[in-house]
């Protein structure tokens, strides 16, 4: 589990930084289109720092013993995240470059949390 944790936090870190630098470029490569409204420029900033979050959770439960809770965590979250994220192409019509890789990113995420778990309990 310590190394699936440490590439998540490496992945949701880093993208947590790029939206919170620039989260106009990256909603144009997830969902095609640009931020130009301040309130949703500062609510995709909230949500890079959200990510950054994650990942230093991530990164500080990679050597716990309760590791398995956090894994827990990102299981809730990379379904989330895919729901969300083909919810916008199939309902609201919207989608990047991007998005299709971000749902398979975290659909390999879901597989590997769910593995993990399932080797432990074995």
């Amino acid at each position: 589990m310590k190394s699936l944790l440490i590439v998540t936090a490496l992945i949701e870190g880093l993208t947590g930084l790029a939206i919170a630098i620039s989260p106009s470029y990256i909603a144009s490569i997830l969902l095609g289109t640009s931020l130009t409204d301040p309130s949703a420029i500062l609510i995709a900033r909230l949500a890079g720092s959200a990510l950054i979050t994650i990942a230093i959770a991530c990164w500080l439960s990679g050597s716990d013993s309760h590791s398995s809770i956090m894994v827990k965590a990102m299981i809730v979250y990379n379904i989330f995240s895919i729901t969300l994220l083909v919810y916008a192409v199939l309902f609201e019509k919207i989608s990047g470059p991007g998005l299709w890789p971000a749902v398979l990113l975290h659909l390999g995420l879901l597989i590997w949390c769910l593995s993990s778990l399932w080797k432990r309990a074995r």
